[in-house]
């Protein structure tokens, strides 16, 4: 073969490789444009209209197979998919894949648009496709960055909060499966604490004790409040704080008065003080203290504690949007007695949250519905802090989740405590989605028949209220829907109906807290 034949054969074959993409970029800038937003929307469909149909029919294939995989997982798996989310090195790789995804999802954009667009392009028609394509791969790379940085919010909890059960040490934490944590547990008691240690105060004082007691088959929730001025709180016979306080947590020597520093709310702080280190080694002295003595007292078996700083609950309030609450009397902000322990000086409210139903309140606000206590009796500020509770599992939905979920992961970072370990988390959260579709009740523990006053509280009477009340035997109260005049916010021009009075409850017996915390203007709250 001659030089100027295999020079010509050389020049011809471009020409050929051109005239076989030809056809496909024969179109309109408008028409490329609309190719590519295809090509995003399906992605692999742009490289097959380019002419690169192996690549984009393995882009095609892949995309479709992610959905298909994404879809099977989250309709049939979702013990994996809690498992996943509670894992922090899992949702490290997590963070990472979302990344690579996003960038990956950006080429493709790119390259479809490159191969898509006319041969020739005014210079209109190029800039318009150049910004057209900026803006998608705006619109890819800022959801990216949020679902990367929204899972890496989640990691940085569970990892603040819940330790590893290897990582932490706990005096009362009990030993369970880690596979079938309920297997052998009907009911879950969980300790719920609210630490009070705002400005001016010295220490740490619980200011809010509350018991959930949870059936694990179902999610039925019982709340039990306990004062905050109980004196004599026991501990069990095998424990070493027994030998210490063998007639429960008081001083004889003072006689049958009221002891302010050896009420229930001191003992967090006071009995780790005076006897460090004495049920053993533990991250939370405190919290382990008052899970003994609180499951003696109400005849339970304290599994875990939740503890939260009460100064810092408004923003978890404010992270999910504020919770709606009935106000069924005048509630103080702020305000001190002056006497006590941990109180400042005497001090008048700065003001009141007035009566009124379906209130939609922020953090600071639903702060004080929940603590507000000034000129009111305790028991009243105990149902109020149950209604908060209510309020804020009502008031969580997806879309919160969601749209709010980095609010509310940096929130709880700060606000919780807790000896729950990582090994068991999806389960805790199985049954927290059971809980908030059960029915979630108060007990009533008859105050004025077994603690009139925090002196001599009648332990005993107690623990048989309680037992009556979680007895799988008992019948369980049906979730009632409170009546429209608690929740239907009246129209402006039209006549409010007087709101129904909520019907009263048997001392010792147990309340749906729909119908609990629903709008009462003959309560007092005295």
């Amino acid at each position: 073969m001659s030089r100027s034949t295999r020079a010509a054969g050389r020049r011809s074959a471009p020409r050929a490789n051109r005239s076989r993409h030809r056809t496909p970029r024969a179109r309109t800038t408008s028409k490329a444009i609309g190719l590519t937003l295809l090509s995003a929307l399906v992605p692999g469909s742009g490289l097959v209209m380019g002419g690169r149909r192996k690549l984009g029919a393995f882009v095609l294939t892949l995309s479709i197979g992610l959905l298909l995989i994404a879809a099977y997982v989250g309709l049939t798996r979702r013990d994996s998919i809690l498992a996943f989310a509670v894992s922090p090195r899992q949702l490290l790789i997590a963070t990472a894949a979302v990344v690579v995804l996003g960038v990956c999802w950006i080429w493709i954009v790119v390259a479809s648009h490159k191969l898509l667009r006319p041969v020739s392009m005014t210079y209109t028609g190029r800039l318009a496709g150049s910004m057209f394509v900026g803006l998608l791969c705006f619109g890819i790379a800022v959801p990216t960055t949020v679902a990367a940085q929204t899972v890496m919010a989640q990691r940085d909890l569970v990892g603040s909060v819940f330790q590893s059960e290897g990582d932490s040490k706990s005096a009362t934490r009990p030993k369970v499966d880690k596979k079938d944590p309920w297997a052998n547990t009907p009911r879950l008691n969980l300790l719920l604490l609210g630490a009070d240690d705002g400005v001016g105060r010295e220490g740490t004082r619980t200011d809010t004790v509350i018991v959930a007691s949870i059936d694990t088959k179902t999610g039925a929730t019982s709340l039990i409040s306990l004062s905050r001025n109980w004196m004599r709180m026991p501990f069990p016979e095998d424990s070493p704080l027994h030998k210490v306080y063998p007639d429960g947590y008081w001083d004889p020597k003072l006689g049958n008065v009221e002891q302010p520093e050896y009420y229930l709310d001191s003992m967090y702080e006071n009995i780790p003080k005076q006897h460090p280190g004495i049920l053993g080694p533990t991250d939370n002295e405190g919290a382990d203290v008052m899970k003994v003595a609180v499951g003696e007292a109400l005849g339970l078996d304290i599994d875990y504690y939740m503890q939260v700083n009460l100064a810092g609950f408004r923003q978890i309030i404010d992270a999910v949007g504020g919770i709606t609450v009935n106000v069924s009397y005048r509630v103080p902000i702020g305000g001190d007695y002056g006497d006590g322990p941990g109180s400042n000086a005497h001090k008048l409210p700065s003001g009141y949250l007035e009566p009124g139903p379906n209130q939609k309140l922020d953090g600071y606000h639903a702060l004080w519905f929940a603590r507000g206590r000034y000129g009111l009796s305790d028991p009243s500020r105990q149902e109020r802090q149950r209604c908060t509770i209510h309020a804020l599992v009502n008031s969580v939905n997806p879309a919160t989740l969601v749209t709010k979920y980095q609010q509310i992961a940096s929130a709880g970072k700060q606000l919780l405590r807790t000896d729950i370990p990582q090994e068991i988390l999806p389960a805790f959260i199985e049954l927290g989605l059971k809980v908030k579709n059960a029915s979630v009740t108060n007990v009533d523990l008859d105050k004025s028949k077994n603690f009139p006053t925090g002196k001599n509280p009648d332990y005993e009477a107690m623990q048989t209220l309680i037992q009556k009340a979680i007895s799988p035997k008992s019948k369980q109260p049906v979730a009632s829907t409170p009546s429209t005049t608690a929740t239907k916010k009246p129209s402006s021009g039209t006549t409010t109906k007087k709101p129904t009075t909520k019907p009263s409850v048997t001392p010792g017996a147990t309340e749906n807290l729909n119908d609990a915390c629903a709008y009462n203007p003959t309560e007092s709250g005295k």
